[in-house]
């Protein structure tokens, strides 16, 4: 017998509160999130996931040149494979975040591989980087039941974004548009440094886009800070 009326309105209405509770970047409902910073000041937030990769070093000298920190979001299987650069991004003074182990889609998963993706990473990165993360972005901005546990169970808070720059998928000229037309006070950019845990990823259009809107950003009284201090300034 088909469902109608009232009923059929509340199956509607269940599927979209969990598609709300699983990708909505406002979303706290399966575990502490955050997709914005202080909006009372002029700063924004730069965040790379997928990383590190062959290709992350570039981005490093990007940044360098311009003087501006980051978050990157890492991958613990790609950590294993890029020491070095892990451990570059570190010492360059960056901010490193917990991605999963092996870049998994969370949703439909068992909390108990939930807890081991999020742990493996957090203590492949303590290890290789000598930093212990303190935030958390899923993959693919993906939450799922047993998120909250794991996060709590090891001091993680959840991160999602402001404006996201599709930087997978388009061109450089692309990706600028649309960070530019999302930047405000206290956003967070999210960028990638690496295709999920593909070797040698091609990232040339995201590197393309930083150079351009740094200048262009800075040029309109932005300033550019770290997770970390986009939530919680010290002034």
């Amino acid at each position: 017998m088909p469902i109608t009326g009232a009923a059929a309105a509340g199956v509607v209405a269940a599927a979209g509160s969990l598609i709300y509770a699983v990708r909505g970047r406002s979303s706290s409902l399966l575990a502490p999130s955050v997709y914005r910073g202080d909006r009372r000041r002029p700063a924004l937030a730069l965040t790379f996931d997928d990383g590190p990769s062959e290709a992350t070093p570039a981005l490093l000298e990007i940044l360098a040149g311009q003087n501006v920190p980051a978050t990157f979001f890492m991958c613990g299987e790609n950590v294993r494979r890029c020491p070095a650069v892990a451990r570059q991004v570190a010492a360059a003074g960056h901010e490193i975040g917990n991605h999963t182990d092996t870049h998994p889609r969370l949703y439909f998963r068992s909390s108990g591989l939930i807890y081991a993706e999020v742990a493996r990473a957090q203590e492949t990165i303590a290890q290789v980087t000598g930093v212990t993360p303190r935030f958390f972005r899923a993959p693919y901005g993906a939450r799922w039941f047993g998120l909250r546990a794991a996060q709590r169970r090891l001091g993680l808070f959840g991160v999602m974004w402001t404006v996201i720059g599709c930087d997978w998928k388009w061109p450089a000229p692309r990706i600028s548009r649309r960070l530019l037309a999302g930047a405000c006070n206290g956003a967070i950019f999210c960028l990638h440094d690496g295709r999920g845990t593909q070797r040698s990823p091609d990232i040339r259009a995201t590197l393309q886009a930083v150079e351009t809107i740094l200048p262009e950003l800075k040029n309109r009284g932005f300033q550019f800070e770290t997770v970390s201090q986009i939530l919680c300034p010290t002034n």
